[in-house]
């Protein structure tokens, strides 16, 4: 995870990686892949995209104070009235925009979990991981190459090992065993209780 202060603000990279792994994925969806089954649980591609534009929004909106989420994200009705390419655009414009204007080296920062505040390069790891695993979500689901880099996932993992034991019982299913081959992008979907060899 590196990031940089600019006179535009942070950059943060381990975020747009994130955001460009969900922006190529959702772009990438056929016509008749919306409502597919996903590793989500209960949820269709449509409904996963827009739990994550949802989430994207609500980390913004928890940063600015405006632009929350007109839906319930753990509600999603996937019906999708707007364009989805367009729909992730801005929520992705909107969360990197409020993300800008944390300094690297501030104080804790409040996100919409309920783990309290985190330091500011959790917390945009968050951020990412909410991108990026429900990027490979879709990926998966309409039979796309995983969007987890092994660069972006060790940095993820790294991070996540600090907020989501706290959510396990209802935002992450229980730690799968590790198996032979494993990389870094398998290791972080199996933290998180999602298999690799998802739907075999």
């Amino acid at each position: 995870m590196t990031e940089q202060s600019a006179p535009q603000g942070t950059r943060w990279t381990v975020l747009e990686q994130a955001h460009d792994a969900l922006r190529t994925v959702v772009a990438a969806v056929p016509a008749d892949g919306w409502d597919r089954p996903t590793p989500c649980t209960q949820w269709t591609v449509a409904q996963v995209l827009q739990h994550a534009v949802g989430d994207q929004q609500g980390y913004a909106a928890t940063i600015t104070g405006e632009g929350w989420p007109t839906e319930n994200p753990f509600e999603p009705s996937g019906h999708l009235a707007l364009d989805p390419v367009a729909l992730v655009e801005s929520a992705t414009r909107a969360a990197a925009d409020a993300w800008s204007t944390v300094p690297a080296d501030g104080p804790d920062v409040t996100t919409p979990l309920p783990v309290g505040p985190l330091a500011p390069a959790v917390g945009v790891a968050a951020c990412a991981l909410d991108a990026a695993v429900h990027a490979w979500d879709i990926a998966v689901a309409t039979a796309q190459p995983s969007p987890l880099t092994p660069g972006l996932a060790a940095a993820l993992h790294e991070a996540a090992v600090q907020f989501v034991e706290p959510l396990r019982a209802f935002a992450y299913a229980p730690v799968l065993p590790s198996a032979d081959g494993d990389g870094p992008a398998e290791a972080l979907l199996r933290y998180l209780g999602r298999s690799p060899a998802w739907p075999a």
